[in-house]
């Protein structure tokens, strides 16, 4: 018998297990592949939490699965901070399927170490979770979601005590907890009722939102005059079935917008996200109803988050009077500028642009051309949580965050990417440009023509299952001990491998050490201004691959954008077909 076999037998002979599981495991036991899939593995923990497919299995998200993560952010907790049963956890949840039933299983785990959960009456986006740490003085905060993936996903990501996402220091911690677990069945835990009896789980109704609105306002480059006056843009939002309906209308009419048409259909919370391919505003399909509605109203701007609002993507017109998609890169440019371009050239002094490795370079070039200095995180938000951390003590300011992937923090009164702040900027910032005569498309066109035709891309490949993480893995491998001297026909002048945090310099053979953290990524640095970077998820049997470009024109930046493209994806195919 395997030892994946042996786990499915303590499960399908375990006389709790709950109902739904059982019944499921029974389906499986006629698919020798699905079950394997199943029970092959545990269900990676990485430095944000763990993600995965909702159903019964080790390698599954059900209440075990939860249970086994939360028992080792207890155990962690209390060797690592104090006054955690006071202080307590809280906990957030989206509009994804077990999303809520997660959230009281969390409590229930917790519980049983005597640490007090706060949980939230009703969904709510991540933003708000990284404000309620700090809020409430939790010693850590969880959030229930698995952000714009399938509905057949769900997740678990973990907040420090400083609302930002655990970076892998702490997340190390934790999975050393969770390894020390042997049965994640027998893992205890207190009842819903007793819990509410001992005041061991508070309910937080809307005080926590008031408190972020009231953050939220102040976030405004206008004068005091001017944020009170009404506003002539005309904005179509859709929170694409999530979390963000609420706190982003209401930030938008602290500011007097009061032109919103919402996505009706769009606006209900919905764990199948039904009228949506994908609610990834990312994809462009995602707009498809908002571009319908604003082609009705006439709207000057879309927006769209996706569902725990972490990331937002934007739509306007373009001079043929259709709505284009920004990308992150290009809005994050446009919000650098607009940030820096009204902020007092004295606090610039000591400011602060944070971006991740595979984010636009022309973001670094704008705030370059106002005297700010640009810092480079590894890719994801929590090294940017964890970079503005370290300004609270060197004195440094923070301007800005954001990486490629849609996700932007204006204010650092939260410490994760914030949908709702960069939606109520954007709306502010198209309002300041159609005061000027210019659409975002003017101004970016405007920043092109200043700093360089930069474009980006990016191409994802999703391997299913135990062979796809092992052929991902057999990319990475091949690639390393075989490294690129060029890519389509591009020279490679540096590669840096941030496994090991060591950059080659091609030309002379030298090795420089990369200040930033270990981690699985590859990045080829080509001359004329292009890069290439490979990144496994660390969630999912994913692999990404990143590209830069920076021509005398858009039409030339594109052309070299494909041409890298299909280079690397013919290497990738060729690997996993060898």
């Amino acid at each position: 018998m395997n030892n994946w076999e042996s786990v499915f037998r303590k499960w399908d002979t375990y006389q709790g297990l709950d109902d739904n599981l059982k019944q499921e495991l029974t389906i499986l036991s006629s698919d020798l592949t699905a079950l394997e899939d199943a029970f092959y593995k545990e269900l990676t923990f990485g430095t944000g939490g763990m993600r995965g497919i909702l159903g019964a299995g080790t390698n599954r998200m059900n209440i075990y699965t939860v249970r086994k993560a939360v028992n080792g952010l207890a155990t962690y907790l209390l060797a690592n901070s104090v006054n955690v049963k006071d202080r307590g956890v809280v906990v957030a949840y989206d509009s994804r399927y077990m999303s809520r039933e997660f959230a009281i299983e969390t409590a229930k785990t917790l519980g049983a170490f005597g640490i007090r959960t706060y949980v939230f009456d009703t969904l709510r986006p991540t933003p708000l979770l990284s404000f309620a740490v700090r809020f409430l003085g939790t010693a850590a905060g969880v959030m229930i979601t698995a952000s714009h993936n399938p509905p057949e996903y769900n997740g678990f990501k973990v907040y420090n005590e400083d609302g930002g996402q655990m970076v892998p220091d702490e997340a190390n911690k934790i999975i050393e907890a969770i390894q020390l677990i042997e049965n994640e069945l027998d893992i205890p835990v207190v009842e819903q009722a007793e819990l509410e009896e001992k005041d061991l789980l508070i309910w937080v109704g809307d005080e926590v939102d008031n408190a972020y609105l009231e953050k939220l306002s102040l976030i405004t480059k206008l004068d005091e005059v001017e944020s009170k006056a009404k506003k002539d843009l005309n904005i179509v939002f859709t929170p694409l079935h999530g979390t963000a309906y609420h706190l982003v209308t209401n930030g938008l009419k602290q500011l007097n917008f009061d032109h919103v048409h919402v996505v009706k259909e769009q606006a209900v919370p919905d764990p199948e996200f039904s009228t949506v391919a994908s609610p990834n505003p990312e994809e462009h399909q995602a707009f498809t109803k908002a571009i319908a509605l604003g082609k009705e109203v006439d709207a000057d701007i879309l927006l769209g988050t996706d569902p725990d609002a972490d990331r937002l993507g934007v739509a306007v017109k373009n001079q043929a009077g259709d709505y284009m998609v920004l990308t992150g890169n290009q809005l994050g440019a446009l919000l650098i500028d607009y940030i820096l371009s009204h902020t007092n050239s004295v606090l610039l002094t000591n400011a602060r642009v944070l971006k991740t490795i595979v984010t636009s370079e022309l973001g670094q070039a704008i705030a370059t051309s106002y005297g700010v200095k640009t810092i480079n995180t590894l890719t994801g938000f929590k090294y940017i949580g964890e970079k503005i951390h370290q300004f609270d003590y060197t004195g440094e300011a923070f301007m800005f965050g954001y990486e490629e992937s849609y996700g932007y923090l204006i204010s650092s009164f939260a410490r994760d990417k914030d949908a709702v702040q960069a939606a109520v900027m954007a709306s502010e910032m198209a309002y300041y440009w159609k005061k000027q005569g210019k659409t975002l498309l003017d101004a970016l066109h405007d920043l092109y023509e200043k700093h360089g035709f930069y474009r980006e891309g990016m191409s994802s490949l999703t391997l299913k299952g135990k062979e796809g993480s092992e052929k991902i893995a057999q990319i990475m491998d091949t690639i390393r001990q075989k490294p690129f001297a060029e890519i389509a026909g591009y020279k490679v002048d540096m590669i840096e491998d941030y496994s090991i945090s060591k950059r080659v310099i091609a030309a002379t053979n030298t090795v420089e050490t990369i200040e930033l953290p270990e981690e699985n990524v590859l990045k080829f640095i080509l001359e004329h201004n292009n890069w290439v970077c490979l990144r496994p998820s660390g969630t999912e049997p994913k692999i990404k691959c990143y590209f830069g470009t920076c021509g005398t024109s858009l039409a030339d930046s594109e052309q070299v954008l494909d041409a890298l493209k299909g280079y690397m994806n013919n290497v990738m195919n060729e690997i996993i077909e060898a």
